[in-house]
């Protein structure tokens, strides 16, 4: 199998200057009740109040951004349960060029307007029957699109990287880090920017307790392949992690978490109630992690983690919120 040439943290400076004035720097929060629960200075990231309320669209315009004339007149297609939907659609939107959009039948409401509302060229499947990434492909090649993919690509995971990069630069050098992880895409972006800013920070990803196929893989030295998901945390409802997240992964990342529906539920509590912000329930991964099976390792250490994002159907919200 020939080896792919992996991203490195000078594509994420690159990434950097082409996001910049165009993706928000987002802010680094505290809270004061967090850091007497866990002895610890915690700082979270809070992509929740990106562009489009996530932290797809950094990858995204990054991507797109390198498009040349041909690849703009023609348009870009993408795949995605939200999120980077979101993202390719305000990025194509920005560029001046047309987006296909692919997402699950039975994508959060909030998610598929505003993909729409963005401009995007909604293109609906079935996530437990169809498969996303043959249609991307054929949709790609029937129609001369470009196919950016959700993470498995080294411009959008460079663009991810940004992310933590910001925060570093922002806080310093950290003890733990712990991060949402679906693909791939921002683990392993965020851990080119670890290893180049903090290096001796243990990088945590952190994936759904049901759908733990990057766990498996970290764990078994190889891609494990899973059915979709059923969780909450629908921006993670990957089946498996991609040629190129993986290596990043397997090579800079200290280990592969989980975390429970119901600890997602009460991150979002957490973040409602206390720190006045809105999460979606994947970007709540890293906090469940750090706050449940990590708290007693991390007394007396600094810690970020990054918020992905908070893109969660208003109804949706209320309903969790409400089951105790």
């Amino acid at each position: 199998m020939t080896k792919l040439p992996l991203p490195t943290f000078d594509d994420v400076v690159a990434a950097a200057k082409r996001i910049d004035g165009v993706a928000h720097r987002t802010p680094v929060m505290t809270s004061r009740t967090v850091n007497e629960a866990f002895g610890a200075e915690v700082f979270f990231k809070c992509e929740n109040l990106q562009r489009m309320g996530a932290f797809k669209f950094r990858g995204a315009f990054n991507a797109l951004s390198k498009f040349d004339e041909e690849q703009r007149r023609r348009g870009v297609v993408a795949f995605s349960s939200g999120n980077h939907a979101q993202a390719v659609a305000l990025s194509a939107r920005l560029l001046k060029m047309p987006a296909t959009i692919i997402m699950p039948h039975d994508a959060p409401a909030v998610k598929v307007a505003a993909t729409r509302g963005y401009g995007g060229n909604v293109v609906t499947y079935d996530r437990y029957k169809e498969d996303r990434e043959q249609i991307g492909r054929d949709l790609a090649e029937k129609q001369g699109l470009t196919l950016i993919p959700p993470y498995d690509h080294p411009d959008v995971m460079a663009g991810q990287g940004t992310a933590a990069k910001e925060l570093f630069e922002e806080v310093g050098p950290l003890d733990a880090f712990f991060v949402p992880l679906g693909g791939g895409g921002l683990v392993s972006g965020s851990a080119l920017s670890t290893r180049a800013l903090s290096p001796d920070c243990k990088l945590y990803a952190v994936e759904p307790e049901a759908g733990n196929d990057g766990q498996q893989s970290f764990r078994s030295g190889q891609i494990v392949h899973i059915d979709t998901p059923r969780t909450v945390a629908d921006g993670a409802q990957t089946q498996h992690l991609g040629d190129y997240t993986f290596p990043i992964i397997r090579r800079d990342v200290s280990d592969v978490l989980t975390a429970s529906d119901a600890e997602l539920v009460e991150a979002m509590r957490f973040f409602a109630s206390r720190m006045k912000l809105v999460v979606e329930p994947t970007g709540c991964l890293g906090f469940a992690a750090a706050a449940g099976q990590m708290k007693s390792q991390l007394k007396g250490k600094r810690v970020g983690i990054l918020i992905s994002g908070g893109n969660v159907d208003v109804q949706k919200f209320v309903e969790l919120l409400s089951v105790k």
